[in-house]
């Protein structure tokens, strides 16, 4: 192995910066010594990524970036995201720095988005500079960041968003939509599999307006990357179809614009800048080393620091006069600039073409069309019945047909989950046989990567999907999280949703899925019984525009209830609801979802024909009944019947909430096996006659 001090000067000579003006010397520095001092002073954090790219960080904001400090809103803004989040102070110092303002409710507002006293709270409780950049959180963070990868595939979806947007709206006289997407990442983002998934998406699809500038300093918590990660980066980036350029002094900002521009001219692929820098750039004796990753660099080194840098030794969050007019006067001027002439040109477009204008101002606002739910379906009495996933297909493409920026797809089983949007498209570049127009997207087999994008999308205005099995919700695990954190209003679809999936055997057979996503905060899970109550989930979870919905679905064929015989599907938007009733005070309450739905009305119609007072709760949604009032919740399960049996083809964890301990809970308790459906509901239990023998036990009690 190479001597560490032979390996630093490889990686980024020490030249001290080559910035060109003395005031962005000052602004570099300024922007190091306040991310020193805020970890310093938190006793926590990561000061060495944020010292090492600043001059990037700078160039890229002062110098190239078209953002409006004034108007953070302005939908056609380049994009900056910090996939390498560790690196926070980074980005909270920029935000303060350039004066972005804050904005309350949808309004921006006159104060800044974050002050110095901010930045002194950084990692406290309530502050607004956490840990990690967060959405919503803090103005003029694009997306939370954290998980190391996450924000690579946001930034495949932000520029997919605006390829999309630009194919719709962009007019001849009118390129409302032309922004770029610049993301900072890091050997961690290049270690992680979602980011390979999102650059080779990012690759096929020929994004060129994605930049991704990789943090090379061969530096992580362990030590050097040489222990774990060798690879020739920028190889496979070519390999993917991306052109590739290389920084070789992180400091070195004039060749930094330059290949900025080179990487902003090249329009069929996307870029990535292999940038080479030293972590903790200037700290005498922890420049380079792992200790300058996630730790204070302590009072002493910080002294010798800013000594080195000629900065003040005594002065702790200094900002010198002058640095954030200077910001004013590069990102400030150009971005009002851009932000005004942007405004004029929709003015204009507004009257030479004011339909697309007023669909533009819904998805801007967040605001659905007219009439979106008008050609959703209804479905007749029909004991062979539907799978959910083909209903679902059925009413997406109703609600599809008008609402025109509902577009997704799905990791290479859009055949199975019946998500293709008919006449809709493929969202392909023209060399590959479609248009940046299209609304149906092939993610291929990619699930993490799908997860994020989906996200980075729906940050961009769209109202976007992903779908595939719900075994494979595993791999999307984080993107589903951090949609729920961002209260992005992501749909995910998943199908083949229990044992019901056959004879792919327990590999594919979701067990405890349903209880992964209904333990995310934020999340909302539902998971229909028939056609109709798959009709009314879409007619719920599309007006949402602050959290996530995931759709369970099956395989299977389920049978569509007789409507006028058993209660509305309606009742779904409550989450549950007595769905079949003796009229009576009821002696058993069964509780079902899903396919299991159909098991607890046979089992009711024996009950009563026995001359038991039962009564058949749907509950295709924990989260949407606790939302409602306890008088209702009562009121679809009195208290004071205790005798109760929930029928799920999946693990019992978190059903004896509703079943009380006294309960039954027909269930999975291990894996599933490889056989037909039929067989297999046999086996384990899901059988009219086993609930019979749990509701009667039940009721003797």
């Amino acid at each position: 192995m190479r001597s560490f001090h032979a390996a630093l000067a490889v990686r980024a000579p020490e030249t001290g910066g080559a910035a060109g003006h003395d005031m962005d010397r000052t602004c570099i520095d300024t922007i190091r010594t306040l991310s020193m001092d805020a970890v310093q002073k938190a006793n926590s954090g990561h000061p060495g990524t944020a010292m090492a790219l600043a001059p990037v960080a700078y160039t890229i904001w002062q110098d190239v970036l078209n953002y409006d400090p004034a108007n953070p809103l302005w939908p056609a803004r380049d994009r900056f995201v910090l996939s390498v989040g560790h690196a926070s102070m980074l980005l909270y110092s920029l935000i303060c720095l350039s004066g972005i303002r804050d904005v309350k409710d949808g309004k921006v507002m006159n104060g800044p988005s974050l002050t110095v006293e901010d930045l002194e709270q950084f990692r406290q409780f309530g502050s607004k500079t956490p840990g990690h950049p967060e959405y919503h959180h803090t103005v003029g963070v694009e997306t939370t960041t954290g998980p190391l990868g996450q924000g690579c595939g946001n930034s495949v979806g932000m520029a997919i968003a605006e390829k999309w947007l630009a194919a719709r709206f962009n007019k001849p006289g009118f390129k409302l939509f032309d922004h770029h997407v610049y993301t900072l990442c890091g050997d961690g983002d290049m270690m992680e599999g979602v980011s390979s998934e999102a650059a080779s998406t990012a690759g096929h699809l020929k994004l060129g307006n994605l930049i991704w500038l990789y943090d090379a300093n061969q530096i992580s918590i362990e030590g050097s990357t040489d222990i774990a990660f060798t690879e020739n980066v920028g190889k496979r980036f070519e390999a993917y179809g991306w052109q590739v350029l290389t920084l070789k002094d992180a400091n070195d900002t004039a060749a930094l614009k330059k290949l900025l521009a080179d990487a902003k001219a090249e329009t069929q692929k996307p870029t990535m800048i292999v940038v080479h820098s030293v972590i903790a750039w200037g700290a005498p004796h922890k420049a380079g080393t792992a200790a300058a990753h996630g730790e204070p660099l302590g009072v002493d080194e910080i002294r010798e620091t800013k000594r080195a840098y000629g900065w003040p030794e005594d002065k702790s969050f200094y900002v010198p006069e002058g640095v954030m007019a200077h910001f004013q006067q590069g990102l400030g001027a150009r971005g009002a600039a851009a932000s005004k002439a942007w405004d004029d040109l929709f003015t204009a477009y507004q009257k030479e073409h004011p339909d697309l204008a007023a669909e533009l101002d819904l998805i801007l606002s967040g605001r659905l069309p007219e009439g979106w739910d008008a050609d959703i379906p209804s479905y007749p009495a029909d004991a062979k019945g539907i799978a959910t996933r083909a209903s679902s297909g059925e009413v997406e493409n109703a609600v599809a047909k008008n609402l025109p920026w509902l577009i997704g797809g799905s990791a290479d089983l859009a055949p199975s989950t019946k998500t293709l949007i008919k006449n809709g498209g493929a969202f392909q570049p023209e060399a590959w046989g479609g248009t940046y127009a299209g609304r149906n997207f092939h993610f291929g087999v990619r699930e993490h990567a799908m997860g994020a994008i989906v996200n980075g999308m729906a940050l961009s205005g769209v109202r976007p999907y992903g779908a595939g099995f719900l075994i494979f919700s595993d791999y999307m695990k984080a993107p589903i999280r951090l949609s729920a954190l961002m209260k992005l209003p992501s749909i995910y679809i998943f199908t083949h949703d229990s044992i019901g999936v056959g004879e792919d055997g327990p590999t594919h057979q979701p067990i405890e899925q349903l209880v992964q996503l209904r333990a995310t905060p934020g999340v909302v899970t539902i998971r229909p019984g028939d056609a109709n109550e798959v009709a009314e989930a879409w007619r719920t979870l599309i007006p949402f525009r602050d959290r996530p919905v995931a759709l369970a679905l099956s395989r299977q064929n389920l049978p569509t209830l007789d409507r006028s015989k058993y209660a509305s599907a309606a009742g779904l938007a409550k989450g549950a609801y007595v769905l079949a009733d003796s009229g009576k005070t009821p002696v058993v309450i069964l509780i079902a979802t899903g396919s299991e739905l159909s098991l607890a009305v046979e089992a009711y119609e024996k009950l009563t024909a026995e001359g038991v007072a039962a009564r058949v709760v749907s509950m295709p949604s924990w989260e949407l009944f606790e939302e409602q009032p306890q008088s209702y919740r009562d009121e679809v399960l009195p208290p004071s019947v205790t005798a109760r049996v929930a029928v799920e083809a999946a693990s019992p964890i978190g059903w004896h909430r509703y079943v009380g301990l006294t309960g039954e809970v027909v269930c999975m308790h291990g894996f599933g096996a490889s056989a037909p459906a039929s067989a297999l509901m046999k086996a384990f239990g899901f059988t009219v006659e086993n609930v019979l023998s749990a509701a009667r036990r039940q009721a003797s009690i």
